[in-house]
Formats: structure tokens, sequence, C-alpha cells
């Protein structure tokens, strides 16, 4: 029977499968059903997201991340963080290291039990705009910070109905025929900003969302004054902390620094992949 090795990690609660794939051991053949197989919960090994590293001739390696629902995805800080511990810890990279993803060259630091990457600069900022939903209008805020972000300022986040609401704008108009992550906030009295996530790809709420972070936290810089760094307390309880620099609107240098959980190494086997 063909196993397949693997470990499972986890960043901040995303929880990811990461295959070293240099030897082409997923073949690209059925490789959707075979990621939505063994991303179920309950069923499989379950993930939020799968990640194949892979060669690269212009950095220490490139990844392909995959959400659940098996399609690409440009970039998952969560899941950068987790693949440059997975790198440095298995030879692939030395502590400080670069690769490649379909948003650019990612730089990295691995440290004690996480890592701080380095993001390509955002893009497509819009702020205070309004989309008509069910329940009416709303005002949005909007950034690129590898992948689509709307993100909303709320008093509170406990009773938004992040499913429906999000899901709601995740497939709204203005927003096709990619489709948007969706993150709400609100400031806390410890200094930090609180957030929840609805994850196109997922397609629900998930403990945490790196990207969704950073962009949760240049937006708020912007309405709120806030300088960096900004730490967020993600739905895990975990913090996640983004450092940025930014002039008249626009942002440079942005870091995203959290944990980086390596769960635990095991083998796929058939059956785990099996419809």
């Amino acid at each position: 029977m063909k196993t397949i090795p693997f470990t499972k990690m986890s960043g901040t609660g995303n929880d990811f499968i990461i295959i070293d794939n240099r030897r082409r051991i997923v073949e690209d053949d059925g490789l959707t059903e075979f990621i939505r197989n063994v991303c179920r919960r309950k069923m499989s090994v379950g993930a939020d997201g799968l990640i194949l590293i892979e060669s690269s001739d212009k950095a220490d390696f490139q990844w392909r991340f995959f959400n659940s629902d098996g399609s690409l995805a440009e970039m998952c800080g969560n899941g950068a963080r987790c693949a440059a511990r997975f790198a440095y810890l298995n030879g692939i990279a030395g502590e400080s290291l670069s690769f490649e993803t379909q948003a650019g060259i990612i730089n990295g630091q691995v440290k004690d039990g996480g890592a701080k990457v380095k993001i390509p600069d955002p893009a497509a900022l819009c702020l205070d705009y309004a989309i008509d939903l069910s329940d009416g209008p709303l005002t949005v805020s909007s950034i690129n910070t590898g992948v689509p972000h709307v993100v909303i300022m709320q008093d509170s986040v406990e009773e938004v109905d992040v499913f429906r609401l999000g899901r709601e704008i995740r497939y709204h108009d203005a927003f096709a025929p990619a489709g948007t992550n969706v993150n709400f906030i609100c400031t806390q009295n410890t200094g930090q900003l609180a957030i929840r996530t609805y994850e196109r790809g997922v397609e629900d709420e998930t403990l945490a969302c790196g990207t969704g972070s950073i962009a949760s936290a240049l937006i708020a810089s912007l309405k709120t004054n806030w300088p960096s760094p900004i730490s967020l307390v993600t739905r895990s309880g975990e913090t996640l902390t983004i450092y940025f620099r930014e002039s008249d609107q626009v942002f440079t240098d942005v870091y995203l620094e959290g944990d980086a959980r390596l769960i635990y190494t095991a083998e796929l086997n058939q059956d785990a992949w099996r419809t």
C-alpha cells in the first residue's frame, strides 16, 4: 500500500498538512480530490489547508498552498510561518530563509516555536465604502495582503454571525469573480484587536487567519491611528503581531509574527484519500 509521509502543523489555530514534495511523491493528477479528501475532518487527517514543499531555483524552496476545498491560494500567513519552520526543522533551509509563493518571494526568520515572515507590499486599499446586503447597506474597507480581504470594524465581535454575514460578503458581486475573505474586528481595552474571520476556500470561520490579521491591522492603523506593531487576539486565543511602515496610506515592510506548532509527523495511507 502506498504511503505518503506528512507533518501536521498549526499556526495560531490554523491547521495544515505539510508534505515534502521535492521528489514529487504527490502527483498532480487527481490532486484537487486528494486534497479535499485528506482535509476532511473525522474522515481523514483534517486540516484548513495543505502545503506542498517543492524545489526552487530562485529561493530555498517553493510552496503550493491549497485550501481545504482543493483550491490553490496565492498566500496564507499562518501557513507561511508553518512552512518556514517545517523547512528549517527538516534541513531544507536555515533559520533565515526565502520561498516562492503565488504572491511572490516570502522572506522569513524562524524563532523558537514560531516564525516571522515578510509579505509582499499590500495593494488595492479601499476605505469606507458601502455594499448592499440582505439586511441593508454595510460600510466596509478592503485590501489585498496576498489574497483579498474585507475588514469591518465592530463595537464587539462576540455577537457577529460570522458564517452568515461572512458568506454573503464573500460571494457578493462587488468581489466577483474571485470572492474575498471577510474579517470582523474590534478594539480591546488591552490595546489589542480582537478578530474573527470567514475564510474563502475553507468556507467557514477559522480559528485564525494570518493575511486577514495583517489586513485588519493595517486598516485599523489608518482608522484609529494605532502605530506599528499591532497585536491581534484570534479566535483560538493566540496572538499574532503585525509590523509595518506606512506613508500616505501606502504600506511597506509588513511582517507577521506568531507561533508555528509541530503537532505530529506520520504517514498517509491510501484510505486517507479514498472517496
